[in-house]
């Protein structure tokens, strides 16, 4: 049995400064999620984030408050507002897409609160709106790598929620993980159209496992129902966002972590120091903002040990792109950012 946590810290970011908001120097966060604080995915890897930050900095030193489960955007709306009026936060999350008209609206209404948002990359060009993401591909094509190499029947599953963002990126970089190592393994993706509907993601991984597939993944909070298909068919399992070690018992393999306090430090750095927003982050394998963490009961061989480490390190290096035809694009927008400035 071990549980082996892969990852390289390459910047660990310090906070400084006094408080600019708020008499008692202590900083204080409001967040809101659109699921459970404990949905084992995109929700309790922020509110983890928060917690582990709290631990760091002391409760004498840093405060938040959460509101979870608020996927009905009228009702984000109200809380939100509630929070940015108040004057008591110097940071209000909305951790969630859906949230952000909501932010574009109160970032203009409050200049002098800082907000964050995610996971899109839009600040709306305001000086006080923070925006987020995950570089989900990356340990999506380290999970399909691994996949790959502990398949038998050359067949395996994924239940994705939306075709965007990160479910859609964590999905495009674990196909191209598993065709890296044999073309020929079948990659089935299943897209069910919902964030939480578990019933419909249940019947996805039930499909994928009568055509065969001895390997599923997914991600979003609708996952407890996939992982719990895999448990009863002793299917294996890889996730993503948070550790699903607890859920997916003895089926587990590897999970990528969401730590998204490497970039709330940052964020509560900045503020202290007046920079209230206008600023894009992702989390990456480079920066430490993505874990990847093997199930503590999941027996690694050799081999597969040595896979997983050749293709860490050749992502934080850039030897792997994940996604080869995203890095085109990119490079095609700096030309012609380029070629505007000139």
């Amino acid at each position: 049995m071990r549980n082996i946590l892969l990852t390289i810290l390459l910047a660990v970011f310090a906070v400084t400064g006094a408080a600019t908001i708020g008499q008692d120097d202590v900083f204080r966060i409001a967040a809101l999620m659109p699921s459970a604080t404990n949905d084992l995915a995109f929700s309790q890897s922020m509110y983890d984030a928060l917690v582990a930050i709290q631990e760091e900095l002391g409760e004498e030193a840093f405060e938040f408050t959460v509101q979870d489960s608020t996927y009905i955007v009228d009702d984000a709306a109200v809380a939100l507002r509630d929070w940015a009026a108040s004057g008591e936060f110097q940071l209000v999350i909305a951790h969630g897409s859906q949230y952000g008209p909501i932010v574009e609206e109160l970032a203009a209404e409050f200049p002098d609160v800082s907000f964050a948002w995610g996971t899109r990359q839009d600040t709306f060009g305001m000086d006080n709106v923070y925006s987020y993401a995950a570089a989900s591909d990356e340990g999506g094509y380290f999970n399909g790598v691994l996949a790959a190499h502990l398949t038998e029947t050359g067949v395996v599953g994924l239940v994705g929620p939306i075709e965007v963002g990160d479910g859609k990126l964590y999905a495009d970089g674990f196909a191209n993980g598993v065709a890296s190592v044999d073309e020929e393994i079948d990659v089935n993706i299943v897209f069910i159209g919902s964030f939480s509907d578990v019933p419909l993601a249940t019947e996805a991984a039930e499909t994928h496992i009568a055509n065969g597939a001895d390997v599923l993944t997914g991600t979003a909070q609708m996952v407890v129902g996939p992982i719990a298909v895999a448990v009863a068919n002793d299917v294996l399992w890889f996730g993503s966002d948070a550790s699903q070690d607890e859920l997916s018992e003895d089926i587990g393999v590897a999970f990528q972590i969401y730590k998204w306090d490497v970039l709330l430090l940052d964020m509560i750095a900045n503020i202290k120091d007046g920079v209230l927003g206008g600023e894009y982050y992702k989390l990456t394998l480079e920066n430490n903002g993505l874990v990847m963490e093997f199930d503590k009961d999941f027996e690694v061989s050799d081999e597969l040990m040595t896979a997983a480490q050749e293709t860490l390190t050749g992502i934080i290096l850039g030897d792997i792109i994940p996604i080869p035809e995203m890095m085109e694009e990119e490079m095609a927008d700096e030309e012609m950012e380029d070629d505007g400035e000139d």
